[in-house]
């Protein structure tokens, strides 16, 4: 770990803010459990290794996982945040390679959680179509039918502009060649729309491969219909 963390003399020398300070309660209670779902993508299969990345954003601090460290190394003093800008004000390890990815996203919607993965099944369909079939009336849950966004190198601006196209109106979507992205207002939320994606995905392979055989896929308005029951499902007080 002691690779991946900022040499602090020359942070001094720079006069550089960075690791100045220390994570409020919130903070520290919302890198507990970023760190929990971090490690939950692993253990759900949804990445492998370091793979894949989690962040919260609390205020103008977006806290996020660290770049290429296993996350059942991460403790609570390994805090890691930015602000909206990518500055580092928490920590010192350095943020995710795909920190234009989650910045991207909190600087042009009202998410507070964002996750990333490389889960099998979804990154397979990334390669196949240009959007995942209406396979299941859940694509609702993620604003309409998931779109992909067109390959770029990770961790480049040029990766995060294609992907807020494939977000337009939506919370998931898949990118080409690598892997997934949701957000929401809550990590829960971001992760279980995660989960559904992965799914979905799945269940549309899974379908494809019978020989001889084509899926029934759903039309736009049992999709909608779909979606206006969504809105009442749960609870609600």
């Amino acid at each position: 770990m002691a690779e991946q963390r900022r040499d602090e003399r020359d942070t001094e020398d720079s006069g550089d803010p960075r690791a100045s300070r220390r994570a409020s309660g919130d903070e520290a209670r919302a890198w507990t459990e970023l760190v929990e779902a971090a490690r939950r993508t692993v253990a759900d299969g949804l990445v492998v290794g370091t793979s894949g990345n989690v962040s919260v954003r609390i205020g103008g601090t977006v806290l996020v996982t660290p770049s290429g460290v296993p996350y059942d190394r991460l403790t609570a003093d390994d805090v890691t945040g930015v602000d909206l800008d990518g500055r580092q004000v928490l920590g010192a390890l350095v943020p995710t390679s795909e920190l234009p990815l989650h910045l991207a996203v909190y600087r042009t919607t009202g998410a507070s959680a964002v996750v990333h993965t490389h889960a099998v099944h979804a990154t397979a369909v990334s390669t196949l179509v240009g959007e995942l079939p209406l396979i299941h009336y859940m694509a609702a849950a993620l604003g309409g039918p998931v779109r992909v966004a067109r390959y770029a190198t990770y961790g480049t601006d040029e990766l995060a502009a294609n992907m807020l196209r494939a977000l337009e109106d939506r919370t998931g979507c898949l990118l080409q060649n690598h892997g997934t992205l949701t957000h929401g207002t809550t990590l829960t939320q971001a992760y279980d729309r995660t989960a559904q994606l992965e799914w979905m995905c799945r269940l549309w392979l899974t379908a494809s491969s019978v020989p001889g055989r084509s899926p029934h896929l759903l039309t736009a308005t049992q999709l909608a219909d779909a979606e206006a029951r969504l809105r009442t499902y749960g609870q609600h007080p």
